[in-house]
């Protein structure tokens, strides 16, 4: 970034860690004793699928390494990839498979985001979320009726700031609404 990108207020991207996905183990340890939530083992991955053999051929080899891999399309035209694993290492190291997969065969500008899906025993679904190209989490809780339970992710953001590099600018704080898993 030079002096003139400074001076017009452009910033340099954050380059994505997909290493942080492996701090989903202990975080989620830290959710289950503060507030009750459990991982689902379930978890997805967004990327925006590209035309052609090459990345057709990716996608197979996603699919032919973890087995049970649902695959589907939301109303914006981005690819959902559900990996499932109870374990929830297990399910990190999946989804950090896939990512690294997308993004070692150039297509990682394709990448959106990575959930993780958990419930609590009184039913209330909280995702955390993974942006690709901040290198940043949020949480995501959904109500019925495309509503957002706030206050637990707000809640969830004061139990993992320690732990997970959480977006600070919460206009990022995107809703996945129907995303597979959640």
């Amino acid at each position: 970034m030079g002096w003139f990108d400074a001076l017009l207020g452009r910033t340099k991207p954050a380059k994505p860690d997909l290493d942080a996905l492996f701090a989903l183990p202990s975080a989620a340890i830290s959710l289950q004793v503060s507030m009750a939530s459990a991982p689902t083992g379930q978890g997805s991955v967004c990327f925006r699928a590209a035309e052609g053999a090459a990345f057709a051929e990716i996608q197979a080899d996603i699919q032919a390494l973890l087995g049970k891999v649902q695959v589907s399309q939301d109303s914006y035209g981005y690819t959902w990839l559900l990996a499932q694993n109870d374990d929830i290492s297990g399910l990190v190291t999946d989804l950090h498979a896939v990512n690294s997969t997308l993004e070692s065969n150039g297509f990682g500008p394709s990448l959106l985001c990575t959930l993780v899906s958990f419930a609590d025993p009184a039913g209330r679904r909280l995702a955390l979320v993974y942006l690709y190209k901040q290198g940043t989490f949020y949480p995501f809780a959904p109500l019925p009726g495309e509503r957002r339970d706030n206050a637990l992710e707000l809640q969830a953001r004061g139990v993992l700031a320690g732990e997970l590099k959480i977006e600070p600018d919460l206009s990022r704080w995107f809703p996945v609404w129907g995303a597979p898993g959640l």
